[in-house]
């Protein structure tokens, strides 16, 4: 438990870190840092496409399932007599 705490501390003070980061770049360095990351945006959500499309077309087609048995018929109830 304690290792997942210091692992979370760790991500959220360097999402912090980054986020100050990338701010200074986007103040001293605007034009090449937005022209950085939209680039790195769409190679990523490309990227995340071909991947999928790589998994689509080489994962074999599932075997078809067989039918389940059918019940054999329940027996019908024995009548009973109502006065």
């Amino acid at each position: 438990m304690a290792n997942d705490r210091a692992l979370g501390g760790a991500i959220l003070g360097g999402s912090i870190l980054g986020i100050i980061v990338y701010g200074l770049l986007l103040y001293f360095y605007s034009r090449i840092t937005l022209e950085v990351t939209a680039f790195l945006a769409v190679v990523i959500l490309l990227g995340i496409l071909a991947w999928i499309g790589w998994t689509m077309a080489t994962t074999p087609p599932p075997e078809p399932i067989a039918e389940a048995p059918q019940p054999a018929p329940a027996a019908p109830a024995p009548e009973t007599k109502t006065a």
